[in-house]
């Protein structure tokens, strides 16, 4: 066998080796969630993953779920002490070298994206997303975006920044004003306008993707490689509002992984 054709089957195997391991992941989270009665469901590629491949994206390097707030909370709650001790659920503050996603991480693998820090000290194991949703107030979508981006910009900006300079405090009093204007902004919107809709909390990211409530609940279920898990109410829909023809699959040259190196298993 040729040198190219060994390293791109060993790159096949990895990827395989690491969506299952995620995928085990998923089902400890999935047995956490039905036993406490959490509401969670596939989202973004994973979901796209469930209704045309009937498992993940075939180039796909990740799994993404999403929680309302509430729920959210009281998964991280109760995780910690119910996952095997493989697993440890990564949130800001478990693990605050990390991003503000949480995450449920391998401990025995490693998983390495682009601006991941090998300097900095933080879990870096194979992992699923969580991605937390509540409602968003009744105006406009694009008041919405430009509030996602603000929020999104300025939080991220604060959690990464050490303030240890003249400069830095300066950026942590402008940022910092920044956010709280917008968060304030957020909260006047939701008691004045409440909705129906549903929408990434605004800390996470800066898409603006929203979605009416009846979109996502009463929850699904769709199959997944070997199992079944929640789903959108109308996956249909909640499809087409993040990526509209998702059954049109993308050139080539775009069917890319997240991450720059995986080691599924350390040792």
């Amino acid at each position: 066998m040729k040198d190219k054709e060994y390293l791109q089957r060993y790159a096949r195997q990895q990827l395989r080796d690491c969506q299952l391991k995620q995928l085990g992941i998923l089902k400890e989270i999935d047995r956490i969630c039905r036993r406490h009665g959490i509401l969670y469901w596939l989202d973004g590629g994973s979901l796209l993953g469930a209704v045309r491949h009937g498992g993940f994206i075939p180039w796909d390097d990740d799994i993404d779920i999403a929680m309302g707030r509430d729920d959210l909370r009281r998964f991280c709650e109760v995780a910690p002490a119910e996952l095997p001790a493989t697993l440890f659920v990564q949130t800001p503050e478990s693990d605050p070298n990390n991003g503000p996603i949480v995450k449920v991480r391998d401990l025995n693998s490693l998983y390495l994206e682009h601006g991941d820090d090998m300097e900095t000290d933080y879990v870096k194991g194979i992992y699923v997303d969580i991605f937390p949703f509540m409602s968003h107030p009744d105006v406009p979508r694009q008041w919405i975006k430009r509030l996602h981006v603000g929020l999104s910009k300025s939080y991220s900006i604060l959690h990464r920044k050490h303030y240890y300079s003249l400069r830095a405090a300066a950026e942590l009093c402008w940022f910092g004003g920044k956010y709280l204007l917008y968060a304030a902004v957020w909260r006047l919107l939701c008691l004045c306008c409440p909705s129906h809709h549903y929408a990434n909390i605004p800390i996470i990211n800066g898409y603006g993707i929203t979605h009416l409530r009846d979109t996502v609940l009463p929850l699904g279920e769709v199959h997944f490689e070997d199992a079944t898990f929640p789903a959108p109410h109308d996956a249909d829909q909640y499809l087409r509002n993040i990526y509209g023809d998702y059954m049109q699959l993308p050139p080539e040259e775009k069917r890319k992984t997240h991450a720059v190196f995986i080691q599924p298993t350390l040792g």
